[in-house]
C-alpha cells in the first residue's frame, strides 16, 4: 500500500506535500501579479515588416525572491502571423518563440537581461531597471513584405510567459503547483495595417 502511495504522490513524501498543499492558498494570493501586453507597433525597415512591442513584466514575489536569489528567470515570447479569417488549423505565416533571460549577478551587484541563446547582454544597475528592459523589445524582424498578400487582412498573435521548464530542478515541482509562479499574458491579438 506506501508504494502505491509513493506512485501516486511521484516519490515526494506525505509532509512535503502537506506542506505544499497549505502554502495554495497563500500562494494563490500572491498570485494577482501577472503579464501585461502593454503595446504592438509594426513598421517597415529593408523591405521587411518588424515589430516593436512593450510587456509588463509583473513578477510575483516568490518569483522576484527567487530571482534576488541568483535563480535565472527565462521568458519566452510567442509570436504567430496569421490571415485575420484564418482556421485553427491553418498555418502561421510567422510562428517563433523568442527567449529571454534575466539574471542577478551577486558579485557585481547587477541585473543581467539579454536574449537566448547568446551569451551576451545588458547590465543594469537596479532590478526595476532590468525588468523595464525585459519587457522592451524593438526591432522584431517577422516577414519580407512581398510574402503579404495585398487583399488579405492579417493579424500578430502575441503571448509572453515565463519558462517553468527553464527553472533549475528543486523549484520546479513547487512552480507547477503554485499559481505564483504560472505567469503569463494569454494570447493577445493584434491588427496588422500594410
Amino acid at each position: 500500500m506506501s508504494e502505491c502511495r509513493t506512485l501516486l504522490l511521484g516519490g515526494i513524501s506525505p509532509p512535503i506535500v502537506m506542506l505544499i498543499l497549505a502554502l495554495l492558498p497563500l500562494a494563490s494570493a500572491m498570485a494577482d501579479d501577472d503579464f501585461q501586453v502593454k503595446s504592438v507597433e509594426f513598421r517597415s525597415q529593408d523591405d521587411t515588416l518588424v515589430m516593436d512591442a512593450q510587456i509588463d513584466f509583473a513578477f510575483s514575489e516568490v518569483a522576484i525572491e527567487a530571482l534576488d536569489n541568483g535563480v535565472p528567470l527565462t521568458l519566452e515570447v510567442h509570436i504567430q502571423l496569421r490571415a485575420s479569417d484564418a482556421w485553427v488549423w491553418d498555418k502561421s505565416l510567422v510562428d517563433q518563440r523568442l527567449r529571454y533571460v534575466i539574471r542577478y549577478k551577486p558579485l557585481s551587484e547587477r541585473y543581467l537581461v539579454g536574449r537566448f541563446p547568446d551569451s551576451g547582454g545588458h547590465s543594469y544597475v537596479t532590478r526595476d531597471a532590468a525588468v523595464a528592459a525585459l519587457g522592451d523589445l524593438q526591432g522584431i524582424q517577422l516577414v519580407g513584405r512581398e510574402r503579404l498578400e495585398e487583399d488579405t487582412n492579417y493579424e500578430v498573435h502575441l503571448q509572453a510567459s515565463l519558462d517553468i521548464e527553464a527553472l533549475p530542478l528543486p523549484l520546479k515541482p513547487m512552480a507547477y503547483l503554485l499559481p505564483s509562479w504560472k505567469l503569463s499574458t494569454g494570447w493577445t491579438k493584434w491588427p496588422l495595417q500594410h
